[in-house]
């Protein structure tokens, strides 16, 4: 099912903001969950539950209540991990559209939050980044050992998808035992070339958006850490790759943005991928330059490349105007099915 743009919308940038800001979205009802984390922190997560197809959960009758309960006896519905990109979170577009699918398919969904995305500040002077695959390995396996017997299914948007691919190619094989498929959507697997990229010219739009609330969340953090940064150069900073040097790469044992993005970066450890993994980028996202794809010799036998020419970062709106964004849903769950 091959992925085209509709006319209405041409170029990466549009379809890209317009996916992100403008186009309708499906309501989502959530049950939200939050995890004690092993170092003393807290993620949330966000549920949605399992349905007969094309019935609501509240013609079921359930109370909010007992939703929780009632909803995980069912353990034989697949369950699809979300893993958002940077700043995102279930209210995302691409979350939502994909979740209100899931809710309709008779399968269970969950996003998870990364440290901080969840609308409460995180507890230790740390966050979220592009290669954090030991957070996914921890979430991935408290989850199979909850719903043992449960077909698991991982998607990770942008960041996500980054650190979803990172965390697959160092487990190579091992990975089947949590996972039985898993899909990464419009993945800046070279960090490098994305970082950069996001640091001229147009993209610098996208950059400054993502900093409007990096900033201020950063800046908090100083006021139960002090001198964790350095909070002249966080107001400085005007590109990711600065953000990057002052606050992501220290906080997270990288020696600078350079030696983070390096070693964060998924594309050398794709040869590894021994999961059944779709990749999907449009060649004309912004974020990450057609050039830096990566080559069916770059990957493994286990990873299938689809590189449509449109569909912008994370957009891919299907329809007449003014659209809807129907299509990645439908691809991923076709991929989990096995078609």
């Amino acid at each position: 099912m091959d992925y085209i743009a509709p006319a209405w919308l041409p170029g990466g940038h549009l379809q890209t903001i317009y996916a992100a800001a403008l186009i309708p979205l499906p309501a989502v009802s959530y049950r939200r969950e939050r995890w004690e984390t092993p170092d003393g922190d807290f993620i949330d997560l966000d549920w949605v539950e399992s349905q007969d197809p094309g019935l609501r959960i509240e013609d079921r009758g359930f109370r909010s209540e007992d939703r929780g309960s009632r909803i995980e006896d069912r353990k034989e519905a697949p369950l699809v991990v979300l893993f958002h990109g940077l700043e995102g979170c279930s209210g995302s577009h691409y979350a939502r559209a994909l979740m209100q699918a899931i809710h309709s398919s008779g399968w269970r969904g969950v996003v998870v939050h990364f440290r901080g995305c969840s609308g409460e500040p995180n507890r230790l002077p740390r966050a979220y980044h592009s290669g954090d695959s030991a957070e996914v390995d921890w979430i991935l396996r408290r989850l199979h050992e909850a719903y043992r017997g449960t077909t698991l299914y991982a998607v990770g948007v942008s960041l996500g998808g980054n650190v979803l691919l990172k965390w697959l190619g160092e487990q190579e094989n091992a990975a089947a035992k949590l996972v039985s498929r898993a899909c990464a959507v419009s993945a800046p697997v070279d960090l490098m070339i994305a970082g950069d990229a996001l640091g001229r010219g147009f993209n610098l739009f996208y950059a400054r958006n993502f900093l409007s609330t990096l900033k201020p969340k950063s800046a908090a953090m100083l006021e139960f850490f002090p001198g964790l940064f350095d909070l002249r150069r966080l107001r400085a900073a005007r590109t990711l790759r600065e953000f990057d040097d002052v606050v992501t790469a220290p906080l997270h044992g990288f020696q600078n943005t350079d030696d983070y993005w390096t070693r964060a970066s998924s594309k050398p450890l794709l040869r590894r991928v021994g999961v059944p993994t779709l990749m999907i980028n449009a060649r004309n996202d912004p974020f990450l330059p057609q050039h830096a794809l990566p080559q069916p010799h770059e990957v493994s036998r286990h990873v299938a490349l689809e590189f449509p020419a449109t569909g912008g970062h994370a957009g891919f709106v299907s329809g007449r105007f003014p659209g809807h964004l129907n299509w990645l849903p439908r691809r991923l769950l076709e991929f989990f099915s096995g078609t």
